[in-house]
């Protein structure tokens, strides 16, 4: 058990299909202490910059995300407005994606029951130069350890 603080967020480069610079974000587990750690929870800050997306995608896990402001949520069919607070309960398996059409960041988090996320990409944010292919395979990301690996 922790408490995290003074973390950075970062910018979101790197990856293919979720290509956001002006986007910062962090992926936080418990590190641990001498009374032990917390195994089962993974969360996302992020802070999503005026006109970027996140793209519509689909997990097999559960998701709670946490909204500080003013966005544009789909979640499954639906697609409405969110204001400041609200709480966007996703279930496994149910695609979604949230955009932020104002002025300013849009801070949230995300949080998942597992430390080993599961991520299919309906949608892209292409990086430069990638911009005609295709969604990379669904793919696992061990928020521990930072790794990847793709389903074949």
């Amino acid at each position: 058990m922790s408490i995290v603080e003074g973390y950075t967020l970062e910018a979101m480069v790197g990856d293919l299909d979720d290509h956001r610079p002006e986007t910062r974000w962090a992926l936080l587990v418990d590190p641990g202490g001498p009374e032990g750690r917390v195994d089962t929870f993974a969360v996302i800050r992020a802070r999503i910059a005026p006109g970027d997306r996140i793209p519509l995608h689909v997990h097999r896990d559960d998701e709670v995300v946490i909204v500080h402001g003013d966005g544009r949520y789909r979640l499954g069919d639906d697609e409405r407005d969110v204001t400041d607070g609200a709480v966007v309960f996703i279930p496994a398996g149910t695609p979604h994606g949230l955009s932020n059409p104002g002025a300013e960041p849009l801070p949230i988090e995300g949080i998942f029951g597992t430390t080993k996320l599961w991520l299919r990409y309906l949608e892209r944010n292409p990086a430069p130069g990638t911009e005609g292919d295709m969604p990379q395979p669904a793919m696992t990301i061990d928020v521990r350890t930072g790794a990847i690996t793709f389903d074949d």
